[in-house]
């Protein structure tokens, strides 16, 4: 499992082949992705504990779906209970991924609202357009809250993006995983970099068309605007499973069928 360090430009592969590999099962790859989403939205609705179970499943329910993608990758025919196969694979050790995660992730935000106590609601009215980015990064309290959080957070995703994987497939420890994770982003942070500029560029790219089509009509605006979040989302997720089989080539010893 040794990560490999791959030039920038792979980080342009990583978004066709996540493409590529979501057109081979557009259907299921799209339910696996929809399918997380509203299952960790359940489960952060239970009162009081919801938020920490959430956080706790996570790992385990991404990689359901980096089972689906290598079964479709396999062009194994697999069901929708596939969404739930990382349940069965190495648990303890995702369910303390999820926790470490938890307390890093409350430990950046602690730090960040005792600069800022209103950091999240600036942050809210902003994202809302009820204030301007003008008006709120004007504020050198919030600007300083803000930094301190995206710093200190970009080595906890690191940390987390290969994990589950190598958790669930490679039965690495968590702290491990997050390690080797850690390790690997570090070893290619311009092929992440590209391939973060190259997601950017296509929004962007998506939500000017949308815009241009909204101002010749907006029912013509509509069924793209629709379109390219059902499309979009699943094909981040699948290359996701990309750039994880790029980086290392074999994640085992543990497979699925």
């Amino acid at each position: 499992m040794q990560a490999r360090m791959l030039p920038a430009q792979r980080g342009w592969a990583w978004i066709f082949d996540g493409f590529s590999l979501w057109r081979r099962n557009p259907a299921l790859i799209t339910f696996l992705v929809f399918g997380c989403s509203l299952s960790l939205l359940l489960v952060a609705a239970v009162p009081l504990i919801g938020q920490v179970i959430m956080s706790l499943v996570m790992p385990a329910l991404s990689l359901g779906i980096f089972n689906g993608c290598k079964a479709v990758a396999e062009r194994r025919k697999v069901g929708p209970d596939i969404l739930f196969s990382g349940f069965r694979q190495n648990l303890p050790e995702l369910v303390k991924i999820g926790g470490i995660y938890l307390a890093g992730t409350l430990a950046v935000m602690g730090i960040s609202l005792l600069i800022d106590s209103e950091m999240n609601t600036k942050l809210s009215k902003a994202m809302l357009g009820r204030t301007g980015w003008g008006e709120a990064l004007d504020d050198p309290t919030f600007t300083l809250a803000l930094l301190v959080a995206s710093i200190g957070s970009t080595p906890l995703m690191m940390a987390y993006w290969f994990a589950p994987l190598l958790a669930g497939w490679g039965r690495v420890p968590a702290a491990k995983a997050l390690f080797f994770s850690f390790v690997a982003c570090m070893r290619n942070w311009r092929a992440f970099l590209t391939y973060g500029i190259g997601l950017l560029i296509i929004a962007l790219g998506a939500g000017l068309l949308i815009a241009i089509l909204e101002l010749v009509s907006p029912l013509l605006a509509l069924l793209p605007a629709l379109a390219f979040p059902v499309i979009f989302i699943p094909v981040i997720f699948a290359s996701f499973y990309a750039n994880a089989l790029d980086v290392f080539e074999r994640i085992g010893p543990d497979e699925l069928h």
